[in-house]
């Protein structure tokens, strides 16, 4: 969509708006675990930040590592690879926390790298060959392509579930 002006000549600031939201919608965060692609949405991406000393919070999933203060904030954390059931590895100077909001709850995913930020269209992205187990809802909401790359499109709130973000907020930390 193109921004369509006024009879004055000024940006009808609602086109901005559509288009904007349009193109966020179609931004994705990628990050590797493994050699493998995988994105989030980037809106809801807050920030990208460093490992940090991790405190870890007895009686949680493996996968549920811990929670870290972000100036002043209790981020709970998400090992992606252990969630995905892969070997645990050790943190490098590459490895960083992405910090979402998922169902208005802050939470930080440790992925082993960022790759970048990328606009995926809509008619990039299969969503037709993946159903969660039992039929339910899945972690993959799609799988997008950019010429010959591809990445695993994934969903927070389903990555999230509902019960990881119980158990988070039963131990104070979402």
């Amino acid at each position: 969509m193109i921004p369509q002006t006024t009879a004055s000549g000024a940006t009808d600031p609602r086109l901005v708006d559509d288009l904007e939201t349009d193109t966020i919608a179609n931004m994705y965060l990628t990050f590797e675990l493994d050699d493998e692609e995988y994105g989030v949405g980037i809106a809801g991406v807050t920030e990208i930040v460093g490992m940090q000393r991790i405190m870890p919070i007895p009686d949680m999933p493996v996968y549920l590592k811990g929670v870290i203060n972000l100036r002043g904030k209790v981020i709970p954390l998400m090992d992606v690879r252990l969630r995905f059931g892969m070997p645990e590895r050790p943190h490098d100077e590459r490895t960083v926390i992405i910090v979402m909001e998922v169902e208005e709850a802050p939470v930080g995913l440790i992925v082993d790298r960022v790759r970048e930020v990328r606009e995926i269209a809509p008619d990039q992205i299969d969503r037709h060959a993946h159903s969660g187990r039992g039929g339910g809802r899945s972690i993959i909401m799609g799988i997008g392509r950019v010429g010959e790359r591809v990445a695993v499109l994934l969903d927070p709130p389903v990555l999230v579930s509902d019960d990881d973000l119980a158990v988070l907020r039963d131990h104070g930390a979402a």
